[in-house]
């Protein structure tokens, strides 16, 4: 089908109009958007909403979007859809004041028909209803029509979908197999012709004889000398499928793929192209920071390219399918996916969430998941869910064999797995040592707030107590049902499990599906040295909006989770303005992929002072040696290696050699009085020198550095740039410790679709065009305007020279 973007011209509107407003003049008139758009973020957050944390403090309302558009009169006789790549939470359709559909899961597409009530030659109304509730996610879901809409046309004859599978690969060449599905209008048989054009590949023609209806075909193409897909090599591919009456082309369509096969056992792993890869995985939401849940591929893009040069190869979608954009950027960036149907099945974690739904459109939900990622080769596996309480109980068992089922009838070519919490799945049987934690995990449940209940009593748990309940007997007997009827055993939090999994079953496959950042110099190890276990995922990779708190040391303070103004996470290895935390290194260092040590200083300011530590939570500490007012105080110095000694010096004078590893893995610790200067650790490798990290004293700060992501940025709403503002000395060295308030100003043909810092406490919105520098660092997006032309960016803030820059804004 003719598929064309259906983003402008919108309007939104906060509330569901009551239909007695249009009777007395009531109706409120709609702000114009272009969508993806996100309006919760645009709304100033409340610390008494109901939601509270979990969402960031972000208020849930619903909105009503409207688009009014001419059907020419060209359009009769072709059939006419909508196509909504997500809509959150809940989606109602309205074409003509028409209903049409509703749709009750915001994290996969559904496609609307409006041929039957579009007026031709005349305008039309488009009225979408985005149904908020309180307590419907636990974490920032963002609001409103935050994917992608497309209008989609066809024929008396159209293609209306096109799956490509790559069957062998074989010296020289690969063989695939293209499966579509043409649509007949007419009340006859039609024989059309398919020519089918992929590269590498000589042109296919085929006559089809087609029933009125739908109607499947197949054919079989070989790729000469094809480039196969891979993290390393993400090459990807077209096939455009055309069909002909005559000389006449009645329809075209294209899809992109990528060439590459998969294999799966506990001996080699999980191989791509015949060759085993680890996962190196985050764990991800699904929101891009200052410009909330709006969902563009620069912005996707952006997100993966950070967590890949992080020395990241995987992402699981934590906890929903993921969008076309992103796994169209993971598919271009090279980063493996894990796809989630579901937070919850039958037993809801909020007392509006999609487990009040599930029973119905599971079904639905698990094939507009398959269908979306079927030509991916970025996704290598799909989740059936994510800590699912009833997973442990006869209903739960064979719910989840219904679920593979589906999944692997849709799609036999990829593998299932499951996000398995081993605390829900015993709750009723921990016994007497967390018997108040279960209790107060039930009475928050039962209030709506149990997933702050819940990570409160796990971050709160030791490695050495989780490592011994995680081998339990009555553990592995409750998750052994579930965990068969998969292709890896999925385990969050459960990595004491993954050795003695194998000895149990020499053919099990295992994965762990989320797990404690700071465990990873532990932890990787093991996914290393052990076959059957494919890779790790980290809760988290990228900080997110919602679940406030949960990685924020609070300083003379307990907390189950966060307060007000808390709004990110902040337990993600890279934080919301692109800059990669400590924690990130270590892991670099544990995955074998930096060899130099890494300096992180613990904050003068706060050392020695009790925080509401968690295992989520690594050291508070900073790759900065820039600490005004704090010269003479105490402090500790972590110099993350993987050698076997550093030599820590400062300003010259060395504190000696320590060996790496004996307390902490990868890790030695100095205790230091602050001095400014210059901090250096050395690294020695069998006695000699094998890598070293010098950290100087910035001076004040001079000037702002600008760094943009792209200078060249499409046209018609759709493209973006994202420029960090870093503040640096004369030498332009980044300087940690300033704070001062930067301003942007954005002219031309661009706009500012969002302006923050990786603050998780800041307050302002991230719709002012001013903010306060976290750590030395702001950062802006930048959206392209509908026309072409040039954007012109500027940075102010005090005592320092502005700086602009310049973006052009092209059709592309």
């Amino acid at each position: 089908m003719k598929r064309t973007l259906f983003n402008e011209n919108w309007t939104v509107k906060p509330g569901v109009q009551d239909p007695f407003s249009a009777l007395f003049g009531g109706a409120a008139q709609g702000k114009p958007v272009t969508l993806p758009h996100d309006a919760m973020i645009e709304e100033d957050r409340d610390p008494n909403c109901e939601s509270g944390g979990q969402a960031g403090f972000y208020p849930a309302k619903s909105y009503t979007y409207t688009k009014v558009f001419t059907a020419p009169e060209t359009w009769q006789g072709r059939r006419t859809l909508v196509e909504f790549e997500g809509v959150m939470q809940k989606a109602m359709v309205y074409l003509n004041g028409e209903f049409l559909m509703s749709h009750a899961y915001g994290y996969t597409g559904f496609t609307v028909d409006l041929t039957s009530y579009l007026r031709y030659g005349q305008e039309n109304e488009l009225k979408v209803l985005a149904l908020g509730q309180e307590k419907a996610s636990r974490w920032y879901s963002g609001m409103g029509i935050y994917r992608d809409v497309y209008l989609l046309q066809g024929g008396s004859a159209y293609i209306s979908d096109i799956k490509i599978t790559t069957e062998t690969i074989e010296e020289g060449y690969a063989v695939l197999r293209v499966d579509g599905r043409a649509v007949i209008q007419s009340a006859q048989p039609k024989t059309v012709e398919l020519r089918l054009n992929i590269e590498g590949a000589a042109p296919l023609s085929a006559m089809l004889c087609l029933a009125p209806g739908e109607n499947s075909f197949f054919q079989r193409v070989t790729v000469d000398s094809p480039a196969l897909w891979s993290p390393e090599t993400p090459k990807m591919y077209a096939c455009k499928a055309e069909l002909y009456e005559g000389e006449i082309m009645l329809d075209a369509e294209t899809a992109r793929f990528g060439i590459r096969t998969l294999q799966l056992d506990a001996r080699q792993g999980l191989r791509i192209n015949g060759k085993t890869v680890k996962l190196r995985g985050a764990c991800i939401h699904h929101d891009n920071g200052v410009i909330g849940c709006t969902n563009l591929y620069e912005a996707e893009r952006f997100r993966m390219e950070q967590l890949k040069e992080a020395g990241f190869n995987a992402i699981r979608s934590a906890h929903h399918p993921a969008g076309p954009s992103l796994l169209k950027a993971c598919d271009d960036v090279g980063i493996l996916v894990m796809d989630e149907l579901a937070d919850m099945w039958n037993e809801p974690k909020n007392p509006h969430d999609f487990g009040l739904d599930f029973a119905k459109f599971w079904e639905d939900a698990a094939a507009e998941m398959v269908v979306k990622d079927y030509n991916h080769p970025s996704v290598v596996l799909y989740s059936t869910g994510n800590e699912i309480p009833e997973i442990s109980k006869a209903q739960g068992y064979a719910l989840h064999r219904a679920i593979t089922e589906k999944i692997k009838g849709l799609d036999p070519t990829r593998y299932t797995t499951c996000g398995i919490n081993g605390f829900l799945a015993v709750s009723d049987a921990l016994g007497s040592m967390m018997e108040q934690e279960k209790q107060e995990t039930i009475s928050a449940s039962n209030a709506g707030a149990g997933s702050e209940a819940l990570n409160s009593m796990m971050g709160a748990s030791q490695w050495e107590q989780t490592d011994k309940f995680s081998e339990s007997a009555l553990l592995t007997e409750r998750l052994e049902p579930s965990v068969s009827s998969v292709d890896v055993a999925g385990y969050n939090y459960l990595t004491a499990r993954h050795i003695p999994e194998n000895l149990r079953h020499p053919d099990r496959v295992v994965v762990g599906s989320e797990t404690f950042p700071p465990e990873i110099g532990r932890l990787w190890p093991i996914v290393r040295d052990n076959p059957h276990v494919i890779g790790d995922f980290t809760w988290t990779g990228y900080d997110y909006l919602g679940e406030a708190g949960i990685g924020i040391p609070h300083y003379g303070e307990v907390t189950a989770q966060g307060m007000f103004p808390d709004r990110l996470a902040y337990c993600g290895d890279i934080d919301l303005n692109a800059a990669r935390r400590p924690v990130s290194y270590l892991r670099e260092i544990a995955f074998g992929l930096r060899h130099e040590p890494y300096i992180a200083v613990h904050r003068p300011e706060v050392f020695g002072k009790a925080f509401d530590s968690n295992n989520w939570k690594y050291f508070d500490s900073l790759h900065s040696w820039t600490y005004p007012g704090q010269e003479g105080k105490p402090t500790r110095v972590y110099v993350l290696a993987d050698c076997d000694e550093v030599e820590l010096t400062v300003n010259g004078q060395s504190l000696g050699r320590k060996k790496v590893g004996e307390v902490l893995p990868y890790t030695a610790a100095y205790d230091v009085d602050y001095q400014p200067g210059e901090l250096k650790a050395v690294g020695y490798r069998d006695g000699k020198p094998c890598g070293e990290d010098l950290l100087g004293t910035a001076s004040a700060v001079a000037a702002m550095k600008v760094t943009v992501s792209n200078d060249n940025v499409r046209a018609g709403g759709q493209g973006l740039s994202f420029a960090t503002v870093d503040l640096v000395d004369e030498s332009g060295a980044p300087n940690l410790a300033d704070g001062r308030t930067v301003t942007v100003k954005v002219e031309g043909a661009g706009s500012l679709q969002g302006f923050g810092s990786a603050d998780p406490s800041s307050e302002g919105s991230y719709q002012s065009n001013t903010c306060p520098a976290f750590h030395g660092r702001v950062m802006a997006v930048i959206r392209g305007g509908m026309d072409a032309g040039e954007c012109r960016v500027t940075f102010s803030a005090e005592g320092l020279q502005d700086v602009s820059v310049t973006l052009q804004v092209t059709a592309q």
